[in-house]
């Protein structure tokens, strides 16, 4: 029986980026991309690719050289076939099921300003069954979940009870739509968790405090073993709950191509340093060496490192890692 580093569990979908060169505009307390109603909108450019956060994280796996497999539901339709034959090159195992449901969709819509706001239909992806796993498949030291709905965010509750039976980890990257729900909803997988890796906004939702400091203290409580905070170009918070420490880092300052994936690049490549290393200082390191190589490029996996290239990145960059215990 295989034996794998990591199984990631979550979407796959075909994307089409549409860059629309129409600039931002700030309403209801956030950025805006607004468009006329019954209008015809010429576009810079179309782009299309492979994404979601299953099969990105997946790819990002296999390139640090880790036995990765996928698990999901994808349609038996030309865009599943599409994604099959990406892991296929990427040297990842497909582990799921096709079903008879149409393949996940997403079109994203870029701004002048490179930020962009995704219209995604997960078909398949939504209907992963606990009798569709094969569990004797499910041979693993990690699992990496992300966003799932409907049938399919059930069977991640039970994978996330297999996964403590069978001694093995639990990466957790929440959506937006989840973490609005609350730790009640997620509390099935929670409490299993060893790293939770969100953005800003999204722990704020999930934990429903404001301040950094009780938020981390709401979301360790709820069973993370690490609590991983992004928030775009501002400061990263890692904190341990083992040793009490809270590690920070700034992002370098990079020419912005697409943001797409780059949440997807970071949770991943954190997990691999982890995996490899057991050391947070170089995880974040390399979490964020990798996601500033996927935004300035098209794509969310077009410049994915690989390990070998992660290490000589990290070399040159100039990362500032900051500690400090909390009581």
């Amino acid at each position: 029986m295989k034996k794998y580093d990591v199984i990631t569990v979550g979407s796959g979908v075909v994307d089409i980026f549409i860059y629309t060169g129409m600039h931002e505009s700030f309403a209801q307390g956030r950025k805006m991309m607004c468009y006329p109603i019954g209008s015809k909108i010429a576009v810079n450019k179309v782009h299309y690719d492979i994404g979601g956060g299953g099969t990105n994280t997946a790819v990002s796996f296999s390139r640090f050289g880790l036995k990765t497999a996928y698990l999901s539901k994808l349609g038996d339709d030309d865009n599943g076939k599409k994604i099959l034959s990406l892991l296929g090159k990427e040297k990842i195992d497909f582990i799921g099921r096709l079903g008879k449901e149409f393949n996940g969709f997403s079109a994203i819509l870029d701004s002048k300003e490179h930020n962009r706001t995704i219209f995604t239909y997960k078909g398949s992806n939504d209907f992963l069954k606990k009798g569709d796993l094969n569990l004797k498949k499910i041979n693993t030291k990690w699992f990496y979940f992300s966003s799932m709905l409907g049938k399919s965010f059930k069977t991640q509750q039970f994978l996330a009870k297999y996964a403590n039976k069978n001694g093995i980890s639990i990466a957790y990257n929440p959506s937006e739509y989840q973490a609005k729900k609350g730790i009640r909803y997620l509390k099935k997988i929670l409490k299993y968790t060893a790293v939770l890796i969100l953005n800003f906004e999204e722990s704020q939702l999930l934990s429903g405090k404001k301040r950094l400091n009780e938020i981390i203290k709401r979301l360790s409580k709820a069973g993370p073993e690490i609590v991983c905070i992004t928030n775009g170009p501002k400061k990263i918070f890692v904190y341990d709950k083992n040793s009490k420490n809270l590690y920070s880092a700034l992002p370098n300052k990079v020419k912005i191509v697409e943001t797409t994936g780059a949440g997807d690049a970071f949770a991943s490549s954190f997990i691999t340093g982890m995996i490899k290393t057991n050391d947070i200082e170089f995880a974040l390191k390399l979490a964020i060496t990798n996601s500033e190589s996927v935004i300035q490029y098209i794509g969310a996996k077009n410049k994915l490192l690989t390990w070998n290239e992660a290490k000589k990145k990290i070399k040159k960059k100039k990362i500032i890692i900051s500690k400090k215990h909390l009581i």
